[in-house]
């Protein structure tokens, strides 16, 4: 009989424990979904674009410096390619004619502020002044009216979002490839990481002036085109029509969509 209850007890603890067990799983499988609803809630900008074309984009942002950027553009037009160039105000306003050489040479041109603040910490107010004297700056200098935006160091909020995009008529762009030139990685280490990450859709960032980018597009130029990639400015890789974003920030076109995308 004592055998018998001593079973009958560690049968008790075991089926508690699996009932336990039950619980959290339970309840981290609830946190899970809360998790998933809450980000689902949340705007978020294009990272990538999901498409089953061999298609990306080179984009570089420029706020310091300008010493490479001739090269840069150099090994785009030796290339035949269009990229997109996200700008800051004082930059354009410290190197005007190198701005207006980008246009020029046919590349796409977007909003990146006019200070490079954390535009999270902006109110509304001044996240408006922030794009709208951006905007101002860019058109008076290159005759370009810039319809897409990147937030500086890529931060980004709700509010920010609702701003740039509700109010200001503006499509935010992120990166889903970074090459790391702002961290000064080498070119080849550049070259190795870019084609290691790259996909059809890829948002792949770089800046105008750093330090071993002239040396890294070379090669990875050469790759994409290897592997029957094309590369063309952010505008022209975009879903033309309605769309979604996923939770990875992949902008998904909508089945049966036929608007396009425009300026605005």
């Amino acid at each position: 009989m004592l055998v018998v209850l001593r079973v009958n007890r560690r049968c008790l603890a075991l089926a508690a424990a699996l009932v336990l067990l039950a619980v959290l799983v339970l309840r981290g499988d609830l946190l899970d979904r809360a998790i998933s609803v809450f980000k689902a809630s949340r705007r978020l900008p294009i990272y990538s674009v999901a498409t089953e074309e061999k298609k990306v984009a080179l984009t570089f942002d420029a706020a310091w410096g300008a010493e490479r950027t001739p090269r840069i553009l150099e090994i785009l037009r030796e290339n035949d390619i269009k990229a997109t160039f996200f700008l800051v105000s004082f930059w354009v306003e410290d190197y005007p004619e190198m701005a207006r050489r980008i246009a020029e040479e046919g590349h796409e041109i977007g909003l990146h502020s006019t200070t490079h603040p954390d535009m999270t910490t902006l109110s509304r107010e001044d996240i408006i002044w922030e794009l709208e004297e951006n905007r101002r700056i860019i058109e008076e200098v290159t005759g370009r009216r810039p319809w897409l935006f990147r937030p500086p160091f890529g931060a980004y909020s709700d509010r920010l979002l609702a701003v740039a995009e509700d109010e200001l008529g503006l499509v935010t762009i992120q990166w889903d490839v970074d090459s790391l030139d702002w961290h000064d990685l080498s070119g080849p280490a550049m070259v190795e990481r870019v084609t290691r990450r790259v996909k059809p859709g890829s948002i792949i960032l770089f800046h105008n002036n750093g330090k071993h980018t002239p040396e890294a597009l070379p090669g990875i130029i050469a790759y994409l085109r290897s592997q029957g990639y094309e590369m063309v400015p952010v505008s022209e890789l975009l879903h033309r029509g309605e769309y979604y974003i996923d939770h990875q920030g992949r902008q998904v076109a909508k089945p049966g969509s036929s608007l396009e995308v425009k300026p605005r």
